[in-house]
């Protein structure tokens, strides 16, 4: 029977998901999705492919959970072959994603290591290359975020890892993968609305986030040429495991997200389709563009 006409039924987007308070909870960074109370929807039941993106292989850093392990799970389920990268204290959440990339019907590729090392992000593209039989989706999305109520409270030690983790990994990486895309080839990074409305408890996140608003667009303008898009995803606040290992203080994260329009946070799997449509070829005149999910706290 064909059901191509069925009714998908609406959905109020305020009671998709839990809404604050949420309960007080904390874990040592980098944090686990399967130990988080409400547990984030990263599409695992939901996400339905089309076949846009069979055929593709594609490389996603923090991929074991959030936006990354949404991109992840919707690009096998789209037809590509995926390898994820993540810290080893993340395995238990990556080897769910890897089961997901597999039942998906597709090859899955862990690959984890941590990204401040330079030689580590050249090891990290060439494995990836190897296992997946080439490289044609790169997704810089691995973020490190600590709340601090002042800027006397960053440490040079913090500060540093957070720019070798959300500035330097990305550069190193692409530095290493540009040499292997060829025209058609996507980049994604993945920013945030504190790129252009920082919070104050965010100093150093913010900064980076804004750097990576910027590189998307210069490269961009600089890879166009060369017939490979760039591109960039601004999430506003998204139920993550970043929020409950250090990214937020214990008072904001029982009410993550009460100030958006829907009085609740995102959940990465309303993210998944973005990272989908950037990838998708049939978004070729796309490049140089941040696409934002905050619930309605406006675009950059």
């Amino acid at each position: 029977m064909n059901d191509t006409n069925q009714t998908i039924p609406l959905e109020d987007p305020a009671g998709k998901y839990p809404q604050p308070p949420f309960k007080g909870q904390s874990q040592p960074w980098p944090g686990l999705a399967c130990k988080m109370v409400p547990r984030p929807d990263h599409g695992e039941d939901t996400y339905k492919g089309a076949g846009r993106l069979t055929g593709r292989k594609a490389l996603i850093t923090g991929g074991d959970s959030g936006m990354g392990r949404a991109a992840a799970i919707a690009y096998a389920r789209e037809g590509a072959d995926v390898a994820i990268n993540y810290l080893p204290d993340e395995e238990e959440d990556a080897r769910e994603v890897i089961e997901l990339i597999r039942a998906a019907g597709r090859n899955a590729v862990a690959i984890p290591g941590d990204l401040r090392e330079e030689s580590f992000c050249k090891e990290l593209v060439e494995k990836a290359i190897e296992g997946l039989g080439g490289l044609d989706i790169l997704v810089n999305n691995a973020g490190r975020q600590q709340a601090n109520d002042s800027i006397l409270d960053i440490t040079s030690e913090q500060f540093d890892w957070t720019m070798k983790t959300n500035i330097y990994a990305p550069f190193w990486i692409i530095k290493a993968a540009l040499p292997h895309l060829q025209p058609g080839s996507v980049i994604i990074g993945t920013t945030s609305e504190q790129a252009y409305d920082p919070t104050p408890d965010l100093y150093d996140y913010a900064q980076t986030k804004a750097a990576t608003m910027n590189y998307i667009k210069s490269l961009a303008k600089q890879l166009g040429p060369k017939g490979i898009r760039v591109n960039g995803v601004a999430p506003g606040p998204v139920w993550t495991p970043i929020q409950v290992s250090g990214g937020a203080s214990q008072e904001k994260l029982k009410n993550f997200g009460s100030q958006t329009v829907f009085g609740r946070p995102g959940q990465p799997a309303e993210l998944a389709s973005i990272y989908v449509q950037l990838a998708a070829s049939d978004a070729s005149f796309t490049t140089g563009a941040i696409y934002g999910a905050s619930g309605g706290a406006g675009q950059p």
